[in-house]
């Protein structure tokens, strides 16, 4: 993955967060105009699949997770697409593999053996993934636990009720402490959106994130009842822009939760780069938080290669 300056934060800009103006009608038809208009076909929309399998952040987050689903998962990640597919598409030695495996804390190790040898990072949801409210001091900890355990990549929550209560003071000095709990390790704030009311709350949480030094701002945990949404993107995405406009550092955007088709993760990839740009449609700013979304991609490159689609079994896990 290209190495980025780090964003090192900003003091908290209150005068910046208390402008925020977000139209949503406005918002609805630039994002309409994404699924409505937008047409990418044969040769071209297979470059953007496997562009998109390159910044794809596999993900198992369940109950029973085990290590042997982890080990199933980081072998997937290894080699996301059969070989024959790779072959026909003139990919076999490109050393194609995901952006990053993405495990609760407790299977850090697991997947961190299992990636060995390999450049893919493990991201570890930490500090009470997904609601947020287990003690605080104890959310720092599972931080420098995660870290320690091998964890290149931080995903944390942040608490919600900061920013329904307008409390961006607090929401600042978590994050901040958050960040440097991360040494190293990069940190992406997740900020749940379903659950924060309305899109300027959305806004002034991505931008006080970023103030406080998060690498990327993350749309959802994936548990929220809604997850991500164009609306939501593009609000977070221009936030990004005007980040980067006023400080000069890039901060990456993850959209997660609900991303399961090829033509979703497509409509993400137009999204950034006409919103940001190239530059930004690659794994070190912009990822995918998704479980099922690589098992869609492969079945459309195959029907790209061989003209009909295969069977789910033929695209098994590992």
């Amino acid at each position: 993955m290209t190495t980025l300056e780090r964003n090192p934060g900003m003091p908290l800009d209150l005068g910046w967060v208390y402008a925020s103006r977000v139209n949503l009608s406005a918002v609805e038809r630039r994002t309409s105009t994404l699924t409505k208009r937008r047409s990418v076909k044969k040769d071209w929309q297979a470059a953007w699949l496997l562009k998109a399998i390159t910044m794809i952040d596999l993900t198992t987050l369940s109950g029973d997770d085990t290590p042997g689903n982890v080990l199933r998962l980081c072998k997937k990640a290894r080699q996301p697409v059969r070989t024959d597919l790779l072959e026909a598409l003139g990919m076999r030695d490109k050393n194609l593999t995901v952006g990053a495996v993405c495990v609760y804390h407790r299977r850090v190790k697991d997947a961190v053996e299992a990636l060995q040898g390999t450049s893919i990072p493990v991201a570890a949801v930490s500090t009470g993934f997904p609601a947020g409210q287990s003690p605080y001091q104890q959310r720092l900890e599972e931080i420098h636990e995660s870290v320690a355990a091998g964890a290149k990549e931080i995903d944390i929550v942040i608490s919600r009720e900061h920013v329904l209560r307008g409390d961006w003071e607090a929401l600042y000095r978590e994050t901040k402490e958050m960040r440097e709990a991360c040494g190293d390790a990069h940190i992406k704030t997740i900020l749940a959106t379903g659950e924060l009311g309305t899109l300027k709350n959305v806004r002034m949480a991505s931008l006080v994130c970023m103030m406080a030094g998060a690498d990327f701002i993350k749309t959802s945990t994936g548990k929220e009842p809604v997850n991500a949404t164009l609306e939501v993107g593009l609000v977070m995405v221009r936030a990004v822009r005007d980040y980067y406009e006023r400080t000069g550092y890039k901060v990456g955007f993850k959209p997660a939760g609900g991303i399961r088709t090829a033509k979703d993760a497509m409509n993400w990839e137009i999204l950034i780069k006409e919103e940001l740009g190239d530059e930004w449609l690659t794994p070190a700013l912009f990822r995918f938080g998704a479980s099922g979304l690589l098992g869609d991609i492969e079945r459309q490159l195959s029907h790209h290669v061989t003209g009909r689609y295969a069977a789910r079994h033929h695209m098994p896990m590992a």
